[in-house]
């Protein structure tokens, strides 16, 4: 268990709803090209508070640079698609050491899938643990320049390594840093909080998003609003 998943859950009943075309998405998304299977659910929804967050980031974001845009790389996601991008990530990171998964030791296993959760959270189907994306209220994210190309962030969504801390090129590059730092701002500036290990990985409302206000002294004892839908 994760520390945020500590955290009470109060549900507020808020609904889900499609995030507006005015935000860029990743196209085509890459766990439905995978066959992550959504059912008839969308990757591409969210909580309406979060989506109106979302906008006052994008209005926080031209006011530093004119004609940059947030692009969604990621929203909602069942629990049937976390369990499946667990299985997918631990057979890449396996691929990535050169190793066979049929031939780990358990404690080499162990160690593997030790690594993938440090990004990706448990495909809980306990109501009180849900992961993050599973609430409607986390979001991956990545910022466009005026040309709609994709801002240098240093490394890719999702990669499984040291180069995705928030702040890992702080004393090795200075302009990725600085862009990095940009996306901060203007989320957590709207009210999310930034994932310990993950540049692109904000939330509101959620767990996480209790327990990371926490560390800053705020929301001591408030319960989570989003639980698992």
């Amino acid at each position: 268990m994760k520390p945020y998943q500590k955290i009470p859950i109060l549900e507020c009943g808020e609904p889900l709803v499609e995030v507006p075309l005015i935000f860029p998405r990743e196209c085509p998304h890459p766990y439905v090209a995978l066959g992550a299977p959504y059912g008839n659910r969308s990757p591409f929804y969210l909580r309406q508070g979060v989506i109106e967050r979302l906008k006052c980031a994008q209005t926080k974001l031209e006011q530093l640079q004119t004609s940059w845009q947030i692009k969604i790389f990621d929203a909602y996601r069942p629990i049937p698609v976390q369990q499946f991008m667990i299985q997918y990530s631990f057979q890449q990171e396996a691929q990535a050491q050169k190793v066979d998964p049929q031939t780990l030791s358990e404690a080499e296993r162990e160690a593997l899938m030790a690594r993938v959760y440090q990004f990706w959270a448990a495909p809980s189907p306990d109501p009180a643990t849900p992961p993050p994306h599973s609430t409607g209220g986390a979001l991956d994210v990545t910022l466009l320049d005026e040309s709609g190309k994709e801002i240098d962030m240093g490394s890719p969504i999702d990669e499984i390594s040291d180069r995705s801390y928030p702040d890992y090129f702080a004393a090795i590059d200075p302009k990725v840093h600085h862009h990095r730092q940009i996306l901060k701002q203007i989320m957590t500036d709207s009210g999310f909080r930034q994932h310990l290990n993950e540049w692109w990985h904000f939330c509101y409302g959620d767990q996480m998003w209790v327990w990371l206000s926490q560390q800053d002294n705020e929301a001591a004892s408030s319960p989570a609003i989003y639980g698992r839908v």
